[in-house]
């Protein structure tokens, strides 16, 4: 079993955070502006009183006033203003509000008056009535430490209700991670929730107790198999040597008998191979290199029936040494099937059997077929007398037993072959 995953679990305490701290960010920012523009609202409005007041005093009397507000100024053009708003003012004459020097800061008013006056300037000196810049850093620390705080807040907020909201999944998770053909839980979709969780349970549930019955099954068959064939293959084998040895036999009788015999052998090792596929262990493990010239001998013996009535050579140049640690009816079954077919699909010609480049090659003058089309079950090549399965099995074999086999050819020879040792 391997070690507990909490990505889900992580990633939904991550969003929680980055959404917690992006609110509080846009909560700073918001309260920033707003009180800054209060701040400057207020002033503005103070202007504004001062101006209509000015506007009146121009209108009846002729002349500016002093400003009621000790920190407002009259001016009647930019040239008698302060020398640090004047600079600024001159490098950017559209701004109504700037910063001086030594911490002073300006709001300006233009008075525009009725007729053909000349207009005046409304200068207001704020730094001494400022309230949000003098406090600026606490507000900055304020806001701070609250997002700090509200992300802490999200952060348990999160853990606690992604926790809640993936224990189902979590347990889920980690039974499904312990399952295994020898060991599939039944009947646990009652422990889970009435949610989302609980619909994938059920079907978890079900489709592990189809699996159970499904291996049940194929243990069954492979047990009973093996039993019921076998028997009646040992009986047949012991019955045919027993015939072989009558005196009396006739030598047409003895080529059938030898044809049987030959027949049963073959079953025998096919079924062995197939009882072999159809179990889950791993049976490579108990394989010991096995040299591949005597079996190799044994099957052109026992396939040459197939090339009788027909003109075919049959060479042979496999080294002693050459080995392949698979089981022997593997082995068997592997050269069997390719050699088989090589006899059966060549009309005329040869059958050359060597070793090159580490690889043993069973080549036939016959033309190549799809390798990817051969392969399937029920594929039949034209000469092939069977139901078209051997070289899908084989197949299975190679994967099975790691065997890199290869099927290339021409429109006018077919090679086969695999690694040896």
């Amino acid at each position: 079993m391997t070690a507990p995953v909490h990505r889900l679990r992580n990633r939904l305490m991550l969003a929680f955070s980055v959404f917690a701290l992006a609110v509080a960010s846009l909560f700073g920012l918001y309260v920033a502006v707003f009180v800054y523009s209060v701040e400057d609202r207020f002033f503005e409005a103070m202007l504004e009183q001062e101006a209509q007041q000015q506007l009146e005093q121009r209108a009846t009397r002729g002349t500016w006033s002093p400003p009621r507000s000790a920190f407002m100024t009259m001016h009647d053009s930019p040239a008698t203003f302060p020398a640090d708003l004047k600079f600024a003012f001159d490098a950017e004459p559209w701004r109504r509000e700037i910063a001086g020097t030594e911490g002073r800061h300006y709001h300006l008013r233009a008075l525009q008056p009725g007729g053909s006056g000349a207009p005046g300037w409304l200068v207001a000196e704020v730094s001494q009535q400022l309230v949000v810049r003098p406090m600026r850093r606490q507000i900055l620390a304020l806001l701070a430490w609250s997002g700090v705080a509200v992300v802490v807040v999200a952060v348990l907020a999160g853990a606690w209700l992604a926790r809640r909201t993936t224990r189902p999944l979590s347990k889920l998770a980690a039974l499904v991670d312990d399952m295994a053909p020898a060991r599939l839980p039944v009947g646990f979709a009652a422990d889970f929730p009435d949610d989302e969780v609980g619909v994938l349970a059920r079907g978890l549930d079900r489709l592990s107790g189809q699996v159970r019955a499904f291996v049940a099954r194929e243990h069954a068959f492979t047990r009973d198999a093996s039993h019921e064939l076998r028997t009646p293959l040992a009986v047949i084998r012991s019955a045919t040597e027993q015939l072989a040895r009558e005196p009396g036999l006739s030598a047409a009788g003895r080529l059938q008998l030898d044809h049987v015999q030959h027949s049963a052998r073959h079953l025998e090792q096919t079924v062995i191979t197939l009882l072999t596929l159809a179990r889950e262990e791993n049976v490579q493990r108990d394989a010991t290199p096995l040299a591949v010239l005597p079996v190799l001998e044994q099957v052109v013996v026992e396939q040459a029936a197939l090339l009788e009535g027909k003109p075919v050579a049959v060479r042979v140049d496999v080294p002693g040494d050459a080995r392949l640690t698979v089981p022997g009816p593997v082995l068997h079954m592997l050269l069997a099937n390719l050699v088989g077919n090589a006899f059966a699909h060549t009309r005329a010609g040869e059958v050359h059997i060597d070793v090159a480049a580490g690889r043993l090659r069973i080549r036939n003058t016959a033309p190549a077929g799809d390798p990817d089309t051969i392969m399937r079950p029920f594929a039949k090549g034209e000469g092939s007398a069977g139901f078209g399965l051997g070289l899908a099995i084989v197949h299975r074999l190679c994967d099975r037993f790691a065997i890199d086999l290869r099927i290339e050819g021409t429109e006018h020879a077919t090679v086969a072959s695999f690694s040896v040792q």
